[in-house]
């Protein structure tokens, strides 16, 4: 069996900037597959984007062991982390985090430039990310010449522009009307179809969850239950795709 691009065992973290301790994590074990895409869901305050921070390095944990790609990232230092997950790893948020400045190719090839990728690689691999999600002919508009689904859009061409092995997706259609968040789950499913990356996404969106591998459940900082791998026909109503 493939060893699991995401290994987490036994995580705690605790958030103490109060007189009583949050436990925002408890116990948490979960492994992913390469090129699984998983949706964690549950009610507002249960730990699911604290634990897509703790997987991911954007957070420390005070217990236990997170292992991406069979690298333990406890071990790394900042600077280790900080270049790890700026080659490995791509991040969508429910804000965008646009520059409203910068067009949409300048937006995208910005984490590329900030990383030392000469200008014009990062430019090429800019535009080639906004081709793949459908918005080659909207390079060089600014984020309020965009629709909503279409800043979403930018946002999810920046977070593949280092062709990253993961992406890590907190409440991507958030907010999105239910037609745009079909769009983007459509780009979703075909990048992680086509392209092979693993997809970690943390929603509210029954829709999404839907859409998934598989749904982790979370309650009180712990993993309630995961729910089954479904296949292509059990997700959209379809046939699976061939591989």
């Amino acid at each position: 069996m493939a060893e699991p691009i995401i290994r987490a065992r036994n995580i705690d973290k605790v958030y103490r900037s109060t007189a009583t301790p949050v436990h925002a994590l408890r116990d948490v074990s979960l492994d992913v597959a390469r090129g699984e895409m998983v949706a964690v869901m549950g009610p507002s305050g249960c730990g699911k984007t604290t634990l897509l921070n703790c997987l991911s390095g954007l957070d420390s944990i005070d217990g236990g062991q997170v292992t991406i790609e069979g690298r333990d990232i406890g071990s790394l230092s900042d600077d280790e982390l900080s270049d790890y997950r700026a080659r490995r790893m791509g991040f969508v948020f429910q804000t965008f985090n646009l520059l409203p400045v910068l067009s949409a190719v300048e937006n995208v090839e910005l984490p590329l430039l900030l990383a030392g990728t000469p200008a014009d690689a990062a430019r090429a691999a800019a535009i080639d990310r906004l081709t793949m999600v459908g918005l080659a002919d909207r390079n060089n508009h600014t984020p309020a010449e965009l629709s909503v689904g279409q800043r979403q859009r930018v946002a999810i061409a920046r977070s593949l522009a280092n062709d990253p092995a993961i992406v890590w997706a907190d409440e991507p259609t958030g907010n999105l009307d239910s037609e745009n968040e079909r769009d983007v789950m459509d780009l979703l499913e075909r990048l992680n179809r086509e392209h092979g990356q693993t997809f970690v996404i943390v929603t509210h969106s029954d829709v999404v969850g839907a859409r998934a591998h598989r749904i982790v459940r979370m309650r009180d900082g712990a993993i309630e239950r995961e729910a089954a791998d479904r296949t292509a026909d059990e997700r959209t109503g379809g046939p699976a795709p061939e591989r």
